[in-house]
């Protein structure tokens, strides 16, 4: 479109045609030729660009777009795994897309697809993704024109016969009415790619979004996973605990049928009722921490906080295999959705510098008018009643004091704050696969010295026993043995549930599980306990119908419409830190 200026607005036009003359060949001299009009256009674009921080094979080769194109950042990755030469850490690539599944625990894979189905948070971040999208629609909504308006209006007017210059009304109507219908249009058109970037940030800011809805769904998996070994972890201490509690209350027996028989004193009664005592008390304590994993289970879940273990029933410690398949440390930035959401942020950002940047030139825009406008109705729609305008028109921000130029550099300080965050976490999820991966390993070998010192433990408390009753020890030593003994089941306990725990952070730590939202599930059924039948999870609390969320992503729909992500392709080069960067 023409840029419009004095010299080439329509009145100037219409009056240099009117002063020229024809030559022999019969043109008219004093009217401007469509060359130096395009001549003219091209100067005020050379000079706009000259004026902004774009030039102009730059403005080209971005699609005639000002700003920046965004390219991936490089990340630091690391070439290997610190525990890579560990037989049980396997590097080829594997389907951690279901990885909950390698404990073979029905009752957590009922657990997960039902937190997956009925928790509120994910919800929340399926909405976001709407919202998003509606973002970006309403965006592309401004590459059209802007602004389509009918209007209409009718008045019943009088003209005031005592104002000044009065006189001049005199012989017309004083009453009169107005009826009036038209159409007005706007359109700024995207001469600097201002609506274009807006649409660009726009749709990183949906995959964005997308991304982000994946990282709350992979947090959930690992935290339902984290307090359900939890939970069996503290009904295995309490049942340590009680089986301990048994013991002691044996051994307080043993004691006062000695004192009866005048074997003893009542101090041997006194310490063996202490100790059995002191091993009561930690029951209530470890209850409390049980029926808090439940409640928070029941939140994971999306249901009221309720006794969950009736439904949940008996079951020992997860066991994890031996082994877990984690990758190549480059794998983190295609498989962590909190990686692809920080650089999808990023890539938005970038976009906005480039809407920044377009405040440097001029808003040009096509406006017109139509009207229809008469006295009567029966009038309103005759070829005299119409009035209008139509024609081009531009906006130029001058003098603006530096407030273009500091936006822009604020949108480029941001644009390079988030790719610091990108590569930071970049480098946070490799600190997150490392400590669950030295977790998972020496839990293994923590709970293979602790079953020893346990099965050692409960020997001597035998033997203890035994030679108390023959009166070649006296109970103190047996007290010891007993707390001992108490103190180190409980650890083996601990210490089994860690190998779960470390095997759930590093899956967890890898992105694994996001891509249920495209493949599904459905709740297995849970094991029955002694005093119900057979049933699926969902029945502890039925879904309120969600009316608009059932297209959520949280249904597993509605996420294949955000599909907008674009898998780059990713080349690595060596670091000066000794590792790999991958851009």
């Amino acid at each position: 479109m023409p840029l419009t200026t004095p010299e080439t607005s329509p009145g100037r036009t219409s009056q240099t045609r009117r002063q020229g003359h024809e030559d022999s060949s019969g043109r008219n001299v004093g009217q401007p030729s469509p060359r130096s009009c395009a001549r003219l256009a091209w100067l005020l674009l050379l000079g706009g660009l000259a004026c902004g921080c774009t030039s102009l094979p730059e403005y080209i080769h971005n699609g005639f777009k000002v700003g920046p194109n965004y390219g991936r950042p490089p990340a630091p990755v690391a070439r290997e795994w610190i525990d890579a030469a560990d037989v049980r850490v396997r590097s080829e690539a594997d389907d951690l897309s279901k990885w909950w599944t390698v404990f073979n625990d029905p009752v957590l894979n009922s657990l997960v697809c039902s937190a997956y189905q009925q928790n509120l948070s994910l919800r929340v971040a399926g909405f976001r993704v709407l919202e998003a999208r509606a973002q970006m629609l309403i965006d592309v909504g401004n590459l059209l024109p802007q602004t389509q308006a009918m209007t209409g209006s009718y008045t019943r007017n009088a003209l005031s016969r005592e104002t000044a210059n009065s006189n001049f009304v005199t012989s017309g109507k004083r009453w009169f009415s107005q009826w009036q219908y038209g159409f007005n249009l706007s359109w700024e058109l995207d001469f600097w790619g201002r609506f274009r970037r807006a649409v660009e940030a726009d749709a990183a800011a949906l995959d964005a979004s997308v991304e982000n809805y994946d990282d709350v769904l992979v947090t959930l998996l690992g935290d339902v996973a984290t307090n359900y070994v939890n939970l069996r972890t503290l009904e295995g201490r309490i049942k340590y605990a009680r089986a301990n509690v048994d013991l002691q209350r044996k051994t307080l027996e043993i004691v006062q049928g000695r004192f009866k028989n005048g074997l003893t004193s009542e101090l041997d009664v006194d310490q063996a009722r202490s100790t059995l005592e002191q091993t009561e008390a930690a029951i209530p304590e470890l209850e409390i921490s049980l029926r808090q994993t439940s409640n928070q289970l029941c939140i994971l879940l999306g249901i009221p906080p309720e006794e969950l273990r009736q439904r949940l029933g008996p079951a020992p410690i997860p066991s994890a295999p031996p082994q877990v398949v984690v990758g190549i440390p480059a794998d983190l930035l295609r498989r962590r959705p909190d990686v692809r959401r920080a650089e999808r942020q990023a890539a938005a950002q970038s976009a906005r510098i480039g809407i920044a940047e377009a405040e440097f030139y001029p808003h040009i825009a096509i406006n017109g008018t139509m009207n229809y406008e008469a006295e009567h109705f029966k009038d309103l729609f005759r070829e005299k009643a119409f009035s209008g305008t139509v024609g081009p028109s531009f906006q130029w921000n001058i003098l603006n004091y530096g407030r273009l130029l500091n936006n822009v550099r604020l949108q480029d300080a941001t644009f390079q704050e988030l790719v610091a965050a990108y590569q930071n976490t970049v480098l946070s999820a490799q600190q997150d696969v490392e400590n669950g991966l030295v977790t998972f390993l020496k839990a293994q070998q923590r709970t293979k010295s602790q079953q020893s010192s346990v099965d050692d433990a409960a020997k001597a408390v035998q033997i203890a026993l035994a030679q108390y009753n023959a009166g070649t020890i006296d109970l103190t030593r047996v007290t010891l043995l007993e707390q001992n003994l108490v103190q180190q089941q409980d650890t083996l306990a601990q210490a089994q549930g860690e190998i779960a725990l470390g095997l759930i952070q590093a899956y967890r730590a890898l992105g694994g599980g996001w891509q249920i939202r495209t493949t599904g599930c459905q709740p297995g059924p849970l094991p029955p306990t002694a005093d119900q039948a057979p049933e699926t999870l969902p029945a502890l609390r039925p879904a309120a119908p969600s009316g608009p969320a059932s297209g959520t992503p949280a249904q597993g729909s509605a996420m294949a419409a955000p599909g907008t992500k674009q898998v780059a392709s990713r080349s690595a080069s060596p670091s000066p830190s000794g590792g790999t960067v991958v851009s």
